[in-house]
């Protein structure tokens, strides 16, 4: 993005980038290329054809092996002195950097770029033009220009990392990544004073934000203040490996972890497209592969894993799963480990892309782990994360469970740790609102993902009891979630009804969710009748409380003209806000007197069921025998009546003896 005042003095100090041998034999008008083969314009016809890929280039031997040693060895080890042809396919940096290489020893002058100069220095390695042959050989310029020139440059040290991507592994040998890395590095780090703005690589049309259009193409001056993510569009170029290099090497410099996990995220936004929902993968483009994107050159460059392959479509497919696997892993690796470095968001988004992509189980847990320190910053349409396994839930419920378990785990440490914050009262306060935060997460994922057939009811019960109590000051939430399942699961048994209503507690639902529940067909009995009795509990206290109130506001009734003095000497938004909430007050009272006035009728509904019950009751339990005996009672005493009427006068004894009889007969039937 910038240079600096020392880059252009460098530049100027080693020359202008032309290196010419000021020794050579052979008198030529320079090289001329045929097909694929390149000829030398000289009056002494060639004798020596060095191949390089399907490039052939017809040479003389004198030029090549005065200034390299593996040329001159290789003639020798032949013992053949009319060997006329070498081949050379693993030369780094191909058949450019060896016309590059092969003009040198010819004495004519060549450009050094940083678009050129990699490869021309693991040329020169693998050709060994070394100071032994000759003062001032092609591995001692080409290292010059690198060290004087390159790495003074910001915007020469990512063209010349991003060259490196095809001369694996003479670059990382040469040392040139890390120094590219370490400069880069540096920079990075360093204060933005002094500087001006520049493009990198890249042609205007090629920056991705407009953002950075605006400001490059305003020609800041020298002193407007660059913005701290100015380094994130350019190292954001760089191939994944590479790009964990110069982030290590920041780390080592000490800069902020909020910016390098910024820094981080927009490098994963960039290359992988199906991370953001903004993002989509062009149609007519397939994989850019770290090895192919490699192959592209330091001026042009495409931002995301996608580049013009001529492969079939599942080879294509299956290159990019790899691709993005491996940039996934590496990412999760480099991210810093303090909380809050990268957003929640963005590491549920990663997850998300890590479990499709089969990454590594290790680096799964680390993310889970990472996920569960700030847990509270989630979000419903994060959590939602498609299981991936057949035959299972829509929704991995599963990964939600272990991801708690983190967020619990980590509370706990928090809490326990002797190293607390000198605030203890504040730091109790925040955890208490981080679990009730995710109470009320947890309970929004289980009203969705309820709806799901294959959902078991261990599952969702162990979701909903793996938070402890005090994180949940209302259950509303999980009777609403309670309510979806038994509507999925129509098929539950009474007792697993029961089990799944156990994860509730009636005390904590407010009256709104009372009285949907106590009209609730398919909750169990047993606890609309809880429903019913919390629910008078409430009514009772808040009844009283009125009352309570009532009775203040008459205790206080002579003061009631200094009040309303002091209220017509505040403003007119406190008196309205006052008049509101009387108003709201006086709403909810009313509310309470018809709350009550229902209550009272289905209790008194259901005593008249109750009674009609027992006497249902007590007639079904009434025996045959005991109606006969009645009957036969009531004709007993309808015959003594007969008698009396006819005889009235009869003697004491037969009266006494018929007593007599009667007290038996009926001691006898006891």
């Amino acid at each position: 993005m910038w240079e600096s005042e020392s880059e252009s003095a460098a530049g100027r100090e080693y020359g202008t980038g032309l290196l010419t041998s000021t020794k050579h034999s052979v008198k030529t008008e320079g090289f001329h290329q045929r097909g694929n083969s390149w000829y030398v314009s000289a009056d002494i016809p060639s004798d020596l054809v060095v191949q390089i890929g399907e490039a052939n280039f017809h040479l003389h031997k004198y030029p090549l092996l005065s200034r390299s040693g593996k040329l001159n060895r290789i003639i020798y080890d032949s013992r053949d002195p009319d060997l006329n042809k070498i081949v050379m396919d693993d030369l780094p940096g191909g058949p450019e950097a060896f016309e590059l290489a092969a003009k040198f020893c010819y004495g004519i002058a060549i450009d050094l770029t940083a678009a050129n100069i990699s490869g021309l220095r693991c040329s020169a390695e693998y050709l060994e033009m070394t100071e032994d042959l000759e003062e001032g050989n092609l591995i001692f310029k080409t290292e010059a220009f690198l060290s004087y020139v390159v790495l003074s440059s910001w915007r020469d040290s990512i063209v010349v990392l991003k060259s490196c991507e095809k001369l694996s592994p003479w670059a990382e040998n040469l040392q040139i990544v890390r120094r590219c890395s370490e400069s880069i590095a540096w920079k990075a780090c360093a204060n933005p004073k002094g500087i001006r703005w520049s493009y990198t690589g890249r042609r205007a049309s090629q920056v991705s934000s407009p953002k950075w259009n605006d400001m490059k193409d305003s020609s800041p001056s020298r002193n407007q203040q660059v913005p701290p993510d100015w380094w994130f569009e350019d190292v954001s170029i760089l191939r994944i490996d590479h790009f964990v290099r110069v982030i290590t090497a920041i780390k080592v410099k000490g800069m902020r972890y909020e910016l390098i996990g910024a820094g981080i995220m927009h490098y994963a936004t960039k290359w992988l497209p199906g991370l953001m929902n903004d993002t989509t993968i062009p149609p007519d483009e397939g994989s850019n592969s770290s090895n192919s994107n490699s192959s592209s050159s330091s001026g042009g460059w495409k931002s995301g894993l996608q580049m013009v392959v001529s492969r079939p479509r599942d080879d294509t497919s299956t290159l990019q799963a790899k691709d993005q696997r491996m940039i996934i892993e590496s990412l999760i690796s480099i991210i810093p480990p303090q909380k809050d470095s990268v957003s929640c968001n963005f590491l549920l988004r990663l997850l998300r892309m890590a479990n499709m992509l089969k990454v590594a189980l290790a680096l799964i847990t680390e993310l889970e782990k990472r996920v569960g320190m700030q847990f509270e910053q989630a979000t419903l349409g994060d959590l939602l994360i498609p299981c991936y396994n057949k035959n299972d839930t829509v929704y991995d419920v599963d990964l939600v469970q272990r991801l708690l378990e983190h967020f619990l785990v980590q509370e706990q440490t928090e809490s326990s740790s002797p190293s607390r914050p000198p605030f203890p009262d504040k730091h109790a306060t925040s955890n208490i609102n981080a679990k009730t935060r995710v109470a009320r997460l947890v309970d929004s994922y289980l009203t969705e993902v309820s709806r799901d057939r294959n959902l078991t009811l261990t599952k969702f019960q162990v979701l909903a009891e793996a938070l402890p109590e005090s994180a949940r000051t209302s259950d509303d939430g999980l009777y609403r979630a309670i309510d979806s399942y038994l509507k999925a699961h129509p098929t539950l048994t009474e007792h697993e009804r029961k089990r799944l209503c156990r994860v509730m507690d009636c005390q904590k639902l407010s009256i709104d969710a009372c009285m949907h529940a106590a009209q609730n067909e398919r909750l169990p009995l047993r606890v609309v009748v809880q429903v019913l009795f919390s629910e008078q509990v409430k009514i009772s206290n808040a009844l009283s409380n009125s009352s309570l109130k009532e009775g203040v506001e008459s205790h206080y009734q002579p003061m009631l003209p200094n009040r309303k003095t002091l209220l017509e000497g505040t403003p007119q938004s406190f008196q309205e806000g006052w008049a509101a909430a009387k108003k709201d007050i006086n709403t909810l009272k009313f509310e309470l007197e018809t709350v009550k006035t229902k209550y009272l009728e289905l209790q008194n509904d259901m005593e008249n069921l109750q009674k009609q019950f027992d006497k249902l009751l007590k007639q079904k339990h009434t025996s045959a025998w005991t109606s006969g005996w009645k009957k036969l009672s009531k004709l007993t005493k309808m015959t003594n009546v007969e008698n009396h009427d006819i005889s009235p006068q009869l003697p004491t004894s037969e009266e006494q003896n018929r007593k007599t009889t009667t007290r038996k007969w009926r001691n006898s039937i006891s």
